[in-house]
Parts: structure tokens; C-alpha cells; sequence
């Protein structure tokens, strides 16, 4: 009778057991369908719960707080009558993400965001997708990876190298394409949270592309990623870049600020070392990883971003209320 009992406490607890662990799979599944997309195509699924977890650990997001600070942040818009955003509450947490939640940070973003644009009217007032579209479709320039990096981060490919003819693709050009790949970016939750890494390759770099990357492009480059940009850039890696890159750094290091210039990376031709910040599963053969070679550009991408054209018109319109068309 002891074993016939100890065996029933033994199936009664491994039934229970099994049941945890089934449910657990199933959650998971469940998520993993949430965040399943096709490969061009942004995820605007909604907030999972291991992507909850992250942002309450590295942003502060709670509910609670998240429903305080979109109040907040509301009424601090309304008091601010020189500016012009919606305030809808999805709209509001584009820039309480990358500001931890506190609404008085995320204010003085949306007045920074504001300053850029008046300073950059002529480059950006009304920039559309169609503008760009041959820089899109035609040029190797700039890319989006299809997989996300080992921590679930967009990673954003600029080959500034030999694939870009600044003759073709002016940097006026190059900027408002990263202008309107951030506005896309910024409509998934996931990378609100998790945030972008970039990965800038310099193969190729000649004379063309350093005289096209003047101390004028880099201020207004690094303007915008430092103070305009409502996106968290985690990390910027510098790969194969050939002894000229020193001109190219002369241009950019006077803008760069203490934050940025951290999480700035060198790797030259070492892919190991670039693979001690990125997983090489989750890197094309490219730049040394284990997945296949890049065989897709901005033109795969292009049609990703015109859906969204609604979004991207709305917000030509945001900044100084009294810049609006």
C-alpha cells in the first residue's frame, strides 16, 4: 500500500508538473505567433509579456505608471500651446519609451524635435516616401536586416562605402531616407522598448563619399540622432573601414556626445570583434555570421514604408503650431 501511495503522489505531482510546463509552451507559442510578420513588414503586434518585463526593468513601465505619465505628458502638451502633436495615448508613449517615462524629459523631447524641423524645413517639410523612392529602389545604400539581433533589436545596414554614388544619392538624399526609416521604426512597440542597433560599412570608402560626408551632413546627422531622434539607439558599429575613415571621424567627433560616443564600436575587418557585441546566428555571412549572404535591399523594404505613408504625413504636420502648412 506505501508504494501504490507513494506512486500516486508521484504521477499526482508529475501531472501537475506537465501541466505548467504545457501551459508555459503554449504562452509562448501564443507570443511568438503575436510577433510572427513577414520579412518586410514592421511587427505592430501588441506588448507581449516577456517585451512588458524588459521595458518595466529598463524603462520603469508599469501600468500604473504608464497611465500616469501619458496624463502628465497630455497635460503638459496642452499647456504648451506653441506646439502642435496628437495626444493620443499610443502616440504619447513614442516618446515616453526612450525618455524612461518621466513626462517632463519626453516634453522637452517633442520641443527639440520641433526646433529640428523649423531648422530643417526646406530638407524636410513635407518628405514623403515616394520622394525617395528611386534612393530606395535603385541603390544599396541603406537596409534593414529582415531578422532582429540576438536581444530582438532592429538592426539598421548603411553602407556608406563603395555601393553609395554621392552624385546620385546626395547626403540630403541619405538623410531623409534615415529620417523616414525612423518614422516607420518608431510605430513598433518592440523597438520603442528594445531599441536599434546600427551597423555602418565603410568598404569601398574613397574620396566621393568623404567629401559627401562634410562637417555641415555630420552636425545635422548627429543633431538629429542626439536630441531629435524619439528612438533608443543601443549601439553603432564601425566596420571595414580603410585608412581614409580618418577624415570621415575628423568630420564626425565634434558633434559626438559622451552618451553616443560609448556606445560607438570600431571593428574594421574583425568580425570576431564585432561578434563580441552581436551573436553571429542572428548576422548575414556579410559580416561574418552564420546566417546567408544579404540578398535583399531597399527595394524589398519600400513597399513596408509606403503603408505607413499616413503616419509619416501626420507627422510632417507636428512641431511649432504655427509651422503648420
Amino acid at each position: 500500500r506505501g508504494v501504490q501511495l507513494s506512486n500516486r503522489v508521484f504521477i499526482f505531482f508529475f501531472q501537475i508538473f506537465f501541466t505548467i510546463v504545457l501551459e508555459r509552451g503554449r504562452n509562448k507559442l501564443t507570443e511568438v505567433k503575436a510577433m510572427a510578420v513577414p520579412p518586410f513588414a514592421l511587427n505592430l503586434g501588441p506588448l507581449t509579456d516577456s517585451i512588458a518585463d524588459l521595458s518595466r526593468v529598463q524603462l520603469r513601465e508599469t501600468p500604473e505608471l504608464r497611465e500616469k505619465s501619458i496624463r502628465e505628458l497630455r497635460q503638459l502638451l496642452h499647456e504648451a500651446t506653441d506646439l502642435h502633436y496628437r495626444d493620443d495615448d499610443d502616440f504619447l508613449l513614442i516618446f515616453l519609451r526612450p525618455c524612461h517615462f518621466y513626462p517632463e524629459s519626453a516634453i522637452k523631447m517633442m520641443r527639440r524635435i520641433a526646433e529640428f524641423k523649423k531648422n530643417h524645413n526646406a530638407l524636410l517639410k513635407h518628405v514623403m516616401p515616394d520622394d525617395e523612392k528611386s534612393a530606395f529602389e535603385d541603390h544599396n545604400i541603406v537596409n534593414v536586416l529582415t531578422n532582429l539581433d540576438h536581444k530582438g533589436r532592429r538592426v539598421l545596414i548603411v553602407n556608406c562605402g563603395a555601393p553609395w554614388d554621392p552624385k546620385i544619392v546626395n547626403s540630403d538624399k541619405l538623410f531623409r531616407i534615415f529620417y523616414l526609416v525612423h518614422l516607420a521604426a518608431q510605430l513598433e512597440v518592440a523597438t520603442q522598448i528594445r531599441g536599434v542597433v546600427v551597423i555602418m560599412d565603410f568598404e569601398g570608402l574613397s574620396m566621393k563619399q568623404i567629401k559627401a560626408l562634410s562637417p555641415a551632413f555630420s552636425k545635422r546627422l548627429l543633431t538629429f540622432i542626439q536630441e531629435a531622434m524619439p528612438l533608443r539607439l543601443k549601439e553603432v558599429h564601425i566596420i571595414k573601414q580603410p585608412y581614409l575613415f580618418k577624415m570621415v571621424w575628423a568630420f564626425f567627433k565634434p558633434f559626438i556626445q559622451e552618451k553616443l560616443g560609448k556606445r560607438m564600436h570600431f571593428h574594421g575587418g574583425d568580425m570576431k570583434s564585432l561578434h563580441k557585441f552581436m551573436d553571429p546566428d542572428y548576422l548575414p555571412s556579410n559580416y561574418g555570421g552564420n546566417l546567408p549572404a544579404i540578398n535583399y535591399g531597399g527595394k524589398d523594404w519600400f513597399p513596408c514604408i509606403m503603408e505607413h505613408v499616413d503616419h509619416i504625413e501626420k507627422w510632417n504636420s507636428y512641431g511649432y503650431a504655427n509651422a503648420i502648412p
